[in-house]
């Protein structure tokens, strides 16, 4: 169920911060008409950190009504606190979405065994399948592979979202993983190379903006197409990297209000991105074909 090139969705919001749900739902079914095969609802994407419980709920029922079937939706339920998750992934996994989406706990920095108990909570909570998202940059700690192999052994813990760019750390996951557990990159620099080393997609950021063209890729790499991966990946390699000019979603947000797509609003402490970065983003979205005079390339 969870595999190729699946979007980190931005929470399209107003200049005062309120979350545009009309956006919200034409957002979806741009997704669904360019190849995109799942949305991540209130991931980091999405300012999971500044989203309320009701927020995040209606955005997934949003969602879920606009895909009507032609993607898969993943909700975040992630927190710091293993019982405010548990109590969240109760109640999302009671909507009809297709899967929870649960990063590590941030700041307080648990050990293996506090993950492990962490997520085992998780699972034993949910409806519907548990992705673990590993995002050490941000949340300060590394769910290991040996880690990650206990917990792919518990029912409703089926994939991993794995932020640590290393293809090494792709070999070890798919290795100890048993049979049916999905690796998902959650880099879109190194998407194309932890492909090539057994994971079975993305959940990218630049999809947000480029959805077809990196659907495009992600379907050549998981083809062994090498050669037209690359060509392809060598398109988007500037938006990738310029996506994070400043912590995201501040760039992505830009770009998609450059291209129509959403509001431009964003919700503190994140701001507004500073008008110096916007040249860069507008050098990268011309080499990955997405100026807003451009034809979408095919």
């Amino acid at each position: 169920m969870f595999a190729g090139s699946l979007v980190a969705a931005i929470t399209p919001m107003r200049d005062d911060g309120t979350i545009d749900f009309e956006a919200w739902s034409r957002l979806i079914d741009f997704h669904a008409a360019r190849d995109t095969a799942g949305v991540v609802v209130g991931g980091t994407t999405g300012e999971s950190a500044t989203l309320t419980d009701a927020e995040l709920a209606e955005l997934s029922a949003r969602a879920l009504e606009a895909a009507a079937g032609r993607l898969v939706v993943i909700t975040g339920a992630g927190s710091s606190s293993t019982a405010a998750t548990v109590a969240r992934v109760e109640r999302l996994s009671r909507l009809g979405i297709d899967g929870v989406l649960v990063v590590t706990p941030a700041y307080n920095r648990p050990t293996q065994e506090g993950l492990y108990r962490h997520f085992q909570a998780v699972a034993a909570a949910s409806r519907v399948p548990v992705i673990i998202y590993n995002v050490p940059s941000r949340t300060a700690v590394d769910a290991l592979p040996a880690t990650v192999a206990r917990l792919a052994a518990l029912p409703r813990i089926v994939a991993i979202k794995e932020a640590v760019a290393s293809s090494a750390r792709i070999d070890e996951l798919v290795a100890r993983a048993p049979a049916g557990f999905t690796v998902l990159s959650g880099d879109d620099a190194s998407a194309r190379e932890a492909i090539a080393h057994g994971a079975r997609g993305v959940i990218s950021v630049s999809a947000n903006v480029a959805p077809r063209q990196v659907a495009a890729m992600v379907r050549a790499a998981l083809a062994g197409d090498a050669a037209r991966a690359a060509e392809l990946d060598a398109r988007l390699a500037g938006l990738h990297q310029a996506l994070f000019i400043e912590p995201n979603p501040i760039p992505v947000k830009w770009v998609a209000r450059q291209l129509g797509l959403a509001p431009a609003g964003i919700r503190l402490p994140m701001t507004p991105l500073e008008p110096e970065h916007e040249a860069p983003l507008r050098h990268a979205m011309m080499a990955a074909g997405l100026a807003p005079d451009c034809k979408e390339p095919e």
